[in-house]
């Protein structure tokens, strides 16, 4: 099964969201930051994060940047999904290491289509 990690501050968009992926399959953990996030990659293997941008602790721009860096060491797909939707914000995921960028707020359908195509790397209709 396809284990994703959701990580967010609010409550009510990790529960959103982790219902969302647990319908469509995919077996679901939780963090409420970005250290959350870094220390559940550490003990256990995801196929897909999905991370906030704006957390106490550590903002998802420097969690993304630890799940990248040698310490963590993932090359499991990231989406960020974020409130942000400055010029430059996107770029700032991306550089961070990032797969994808979207602004909230995402559709269930979206957001169904995308975990699955950044974790297949197939298309909706495929």
């Amino acid at each position: 099964m396809t284990r994703v990690l959701v990580v967010d501050d609010a409550a009510t968009v990790r529960l959103y969201h982790t219902s969302l992926l647990r319908e469509a399959g995919f077996e679901v953990a939780e963090a409420a930051n970005g250290l959350e996030a870094v220390e559940a990659a550490m003990i256990d293997s995801y196929d897909l994060f999905v991370v906030d941008v704006n957390m106490p602790k550590m903002n998802g721009y420097t969690c993304v940047e630890t799940l990248r860096s040698e310490t963590v060491g993932t090359a499991a797909p990231v989406l960020m999904i974020s409130t942000e939707d400055r010029p430059g914000d996107a770029d700032r995921a991306y550089q961070a290491g990032a797969n994808l960028y979207l602004v909230k707020p995402v559709s269930a359908e979206r957001l169904v289509r995308v975990a699955t195509m950044l974790t297949t790397g197939k298309g909706p209709d495929a």
